[in-house]
């Protein structure tokens, strides 16, 4: 890759960003970022909403001048090879690439929307951006009642932040644990039982049918006058379960996932499933685009993690400059501090696959004084998952003999408070 070639990146995320900082000076590039805030570390948004960070220390390494803020493609043009962007600009590639991360899922709730609408009611909050955290920053009070929706990482990271601003929460689950996509069963319980003791109110198998809302007055409009309309707007007043029990809420927050954002690469005609569709040079079915991050696909694997989508760039920028390399995949590991006041923080990690197939071995130590849980399973002689709740000192070795995929020569050193060391 020369200078002159020019490569546009789509999304001013932590993936597209990296990307930028890879290629360096061996590429003109251009990255449009449809945010108008400064980067930011998404992993970082619990700790702003708990009040611990401020939202500057969650900035990424300024990008420079590469990075066009607040302006969004709208096309992308395969045979002239232009994106067309809503300030009406047009920024021409060699190389594209969509770093267009993801959605907050918003679930199929009545009463969420109204007819034809597109507005949430007021006091109902996504938690996926930084607009989204401020917001519900700002509206969330000490002794407030606030529903939380989704029992996964997303969920419990909102739970514990509005925890930790005084809120009483509320945390609807539809399946039967909590995180139940990376712990087993024994972890979940003991997640469970740390968030009860922080007066968290746990529902799960619970699944939420509707939100009830109220009419209210507009801001700035005095009860019974109209400005330019009806002057009321919609109020969440709580949601309804499919049992018919009803949760009062000041607040509802929706933390039911995220779900790849494929728009543009779909209205191009490339080729998308549940992420953009690519291969193990991270190139679509036009050789002229590539995806990394949330919104890519790779076989059949779409990582929706900050690890995989650093790692996704990185192989990409050293295949885009000559390198000879390919990407494989990325072992995921997941990781979470829980913090409260006092003694109440819990840390987590969970990789592999932490639910043991018959045939499998699995390693468990559990210390109900110190609060601490390690679990580890292993296929033959080889390490393939395992959880960590509450002591995470070993956390370090265990991670680099899965990926390594060797033989954990001393399976109770690795599992000891000092094996990582």
């Amino acid at each position: 890759m020369t200078s002159d070639q020019r490569v546009v990146v789509i999304g001013g995320g932590l993936a597209g960003l990296r990307l930028a900082q890879r290629l360096g000076p061996a590429a003109a590039v251009t990255v449009l970022g449809e945010e108008t805030h400064v980067p930011y570390n998404r992993v970082l948004l619990a700790e702003v909403l708990a009040g611990r960070y401020a939202p500057e220390v969650t900035a990424l390494p300024a990008p420079g001048p590469a990075l066009r803020r607040g302006v969004r493609a709208v096309r992308v043009d395969r045979d002239e090879r232009a994106v067309h962007c809503d300030d009406g600009t047009v920024a021409r590639y060699d190389t594209l690439v969509l770093a267009t991360g993801s959605n907050a899922v918003l679930p199929p709730l009545r009463g969420l929307f109204e007819p034809e609408g597109r507005d949430l009611p007021d006091g109902v909050h996504a938690f996926r951006t930084m607009d989204d955290c401020l917001a519900l920053s700002a509206a969330v009070r000490p002794g407030a009642r606030v529903v939380v929706i989704g029992g996964g990482l997303l969920g419990i990271s909102a739970t514990r932040a509005l925890a930790a601003r005084g809120a009483q929460v509320v945390l609807a689950q539809q399946g039967e644990r909590l995180m139940e996509r990376q712990l087993d069963a024994d972890a979940s319980a003991l997640l469970h039982a740390h968030l009860t003791a922080l007066d968290v109110e746990i529902h799960t198998e619970c699944r939420v049918r509707g939100v009830l809302t109220s009419a209210a007055p507009l801001p700035g409009t005095e009860p019974g006058k109209r400005r330019g309309g009806t002057g009321t707007q919609r109020k969440v007043t709580g949601v309804e379960l499919a049992d018919g029990y009803r949760l009062d809420a000041d607040l509802v927050v929706l933390a039911c996932g995220v779900r790849p954002r494929v728009g543009l690469a779909r209205a191009a005609g490339l080729d998308v499933r549940t992420g953009i569709v690519v291969d193990d040079h991270l190139r679509t079915d036009d050789p002229h685009i590539h995806a990394i991050g949330d919104c890519a696909e790779h076989a059949g694997q779409v990582y929706g993690l900050a690890g995989a989508a650093l790692e996704q760039a990185d192989a990409l920028a050293a295949f885009l400059t000559g390198e000879p390399t390919r990407y494989t995949g990325t072992r995921a590991l997941t990781r979470l501090t829980l913090t409260a006041d006092g003694d109440r923080t819990l840390d987590l990690a969970a990789f592999g696959e932490t639910t043991a197939l018959p045939g499998d071995d699995v390693v468990r130590l559990a210390d109900a004084t110190r609060r601490t849980y390690r679990k580890v399973v292993l296929r033959g002689d080889r390490l393939v998952g395992g959880v960590l709740l509450g002591e995470l000192s070993t956390v370090g070795a265990l991670a680099r003999t899965w990926e390594g995929e060797e033989s954990p020569h001393d399976l109770f050193h690795l599992l000891t408070d000092d094996g990582g060391h």
